[in-house]
């Protein structure tokens, strides 16, 4: 009994420390969904746009400020079937740029994502191509060049010239495609007398750090190919001067503190997002000297080429690509097979499950498309993945039946040998052997599906596809939490909640069928055990609160079927609720 009384107390005391240290958890490795930030006029929830919640979303007077900022220069209007927004002038520079397919919320006429934004306005973020020289005037950030078009489309290239005191004419040529991949060729022509040498480069400059956590289950931040797979080591902190984290430096972990430069061969880099991406992209065969640096709040993401020499009389080029959008999945896994980008896929952050993340993303989005409804293809793809288990389900169960119909022995070896331990658990793995029971054949179904669970957690938390599809009724965002919160009166009270706290009516429907499947489980003979399993649907369902809706659908979904089929073996297999004699 005293041994009971330990184990409760020492249960009650892990239990607590799960709820109280489950923040810290959810933050560093396992970050939640996001969900938009609401609030209570006359009766009806709005949506709140925050640059301090939305990393797309600026202030009205930073709206007002951009906007000054982009009529103060000469500009290229740029004008795709994804792309909207202007190419500047002015140092020859692509700093003004929203996505049509995305919008920044899900509210009704919610504005369109803002990716790049002109250097003065709020969150400068652009990116700029030249070259450095001596002894020759290289066009700087400062020139205005001449364009011979005044729009920018897919099926019109633009071409920016201009010439030096010396007759060297330079010249940038943008094309771009009907999704988010821009095409750049830098030309020399040299009519001089004299050879020139060059060295061609490429930068992106981002102001402000981030919004979005950077965490191990996924990267926000610097990323690049630099010849030997993708780096997702570096991060702002590092760029800004900060060591390695402890665990980066147990982990390996190449960053440095400062500037980070690779010499490589082709590869690409930028700057990564949950969502979003800018990334310069090099002639695939050149030799470059590529990395990032940082200075206060302003990062660089930039590589040079080795130098090249333009005769006289002789015109030299080169041709660049550089991407700004969403990553859409398979826009991008089309840019590395038939762009032949290396490695291009790992600009989303797949991680040790990609092997399984991506036919889960796959077949999920084939459904959505054939279905018509993200949350369906949801619960689709759990019925798939617990048929394709339910043979080893079946034994499982069965193991379990078998582990209840031998308790009663269990029992009594337990009361026999309570004062030697040694020899109970002797005694009742020798029951084991002789009645045919693996206690551990019960754990196979569970530890496949923590992979299967853990890929579509990230599968919701990376791709795009999964952002703002809506399921049923009050669910409009199934990569977001349930919004409506219980404890907020269903958002009627208009006070904030503790993530753990903001149960929503999904989250209870979790606890609830958990609380049914443990039920069927075999009920354990020791008393504390049967207090964890009795307090564990309920902790799990605090626990999952703040994840994504179309994850707690598809826990949901398959304890349901887990329910079934144990109902289907018990009631095929009668035998086995009888207690052994």
């Amino acid at each position: 009994m005293k041994d009971d009384q330990r184990n409760l107390v020492l249960f009650i005391v892990i239990a607590g420390l799960i709820l109280i240290g489950w923040q810290f958890v959810v933050t560093r490795f396992l970050p939640p969904a996001r969900p938009p930030v609401t609030k209570i006029e006359a009766g009806q929830t709005k949506i709140v746009k925050s640059a301090a919640t939305d990393p797309a979303a600026d202030s009205a007077a930073a709206a007002k400020s951009r906007e000054a900022v982009l009529s103060e220069t000469p500009r290229v209007r740029i004008d795709t079937p994804s792309l909207k927004g202007s190419l500047n002038l002015r140092g020859a520079r692509l700093d003004d740029l929203v996505l049509l397919r995305h919008r920044e919320t899900i509210a009704k006429n919610s504005p369109f994502v803002r990716l790049l934004s002109p250097s003065g306005a709020p969150r400068a973020y652009f990116a700029s191509w030249g070259w450095g020289g001596d002894g020759v005037t290289v066009p700087g950030r400062d020139t205005v060049w001449t364009a011979d078009s005044t729009v920018l489309t897919p099926q019109k290239p633009v071409t920016l010239t201009y010439t030096n005191p010396q007759g060297v004419r330079f010249q940038l040529q943008f094309a771009v495609d009907a999704n988010y991949m821009f095409s750049v060729r830098q030309s020399v022509a040299n009519p001089s007398a004299q050879a020139v040498k060059l060295r061609p480069y490429a930068l992106i400059s981002r102001n402000g750090l981030p919004h979005e956590l950077d965490t191990w289950t996924n990267h926000v931040g610097p990323v690049g190919v630099f010849g030997r797979g993708a780096n997702y080591d570096i991060t702002y902190p590092n760029l800004q001067g900060q060591s390695p984290s402890f665990w980066g430096r147990i982990f390996g972990s190449n960053a440095k503190a400062g500037e980070n430069y690779f010499d490589h061969q082709g590869g690409w880099l930028g700057f990564g997002d949950i969502y979003w991406l800018t990334a310069l992209i090099p002639d695939q065969g050149a030799q470059v000297h590529a990395g990032f640096k940082g200075a206060g709040e302003t990062f660089q993401a930039d590589y040079t080429q080795n130098p090249i020499t333009v005769p006289a009389g002789r015109v030299a080029m080169q041709t660049s690509r550089f991407f700004a959008g969403a990553k859409e999945v398979e826009l991008i896994d089309g840019y590395q097979d038939k762009g032949g980008i290396e490695n291009f896929d790992k600009a989303i952050d797949w991680g040790w499950f990609r092997i399984i993340e991506k036919p889960i993303f796959y077949y999920l989005d084939l459904l959505s498309k054939l279905i018509g409804n993200f949350g369906v293809a949801i619960i689709a793809l759990t019925i798939t993945v617990r048929g394709l288990l339910f043979p080893i389900a079946q034994r499982q169960f069965a193991s379990m039946a078998k582990m209840k119909a031998i308790q009663p022995k269990q029992k009594a070896i337990q009361e026999r040998f309570a004062d030697d331990k040694a020899r109970q658990q002797q005694e009742i793995m020798a029951l084991y052997k002789a009645e045919g029971v693996n206690p551990l054949a019960g754990c196979l179904p569970v530890l496949l599906q923590i992979p299967i669970m853990y890929a579509l957690y990230k599968v919701l938390l990376l791709t795009i596809e999964m952002r703002h599809q809506p399921f049923a009724l009050w669910i409009h965002d199934l990569s977001a939490p349930d919004p409506a919160t219980i404890l907020n009166g269903f958002g009627t009270f208009g006070y904030s909640l503790p993530p753990f706290l903001a149960i929503g009516v999904i989250p209870v429907l979790l606890g609830i069928s958990m609380y049914f499947q443990f039920k069927l489980n075999p009920a354990p003979m020791d008393e504390a055990q049967k207090q964890v399993f009795a307090i564990m649907p309920w902790m799990l369902m605090f626990v999952m609160a703040p994840f994504a809706v179309g994850l707690q659908l598809y826990w949901i979904t398959s304890n349901v079927l887990t329910i079934l089929q144990q109902r289907l073996l018990y009631a095929r297999h009668p035998e086995m609720l009888a207690p052994a004699k």
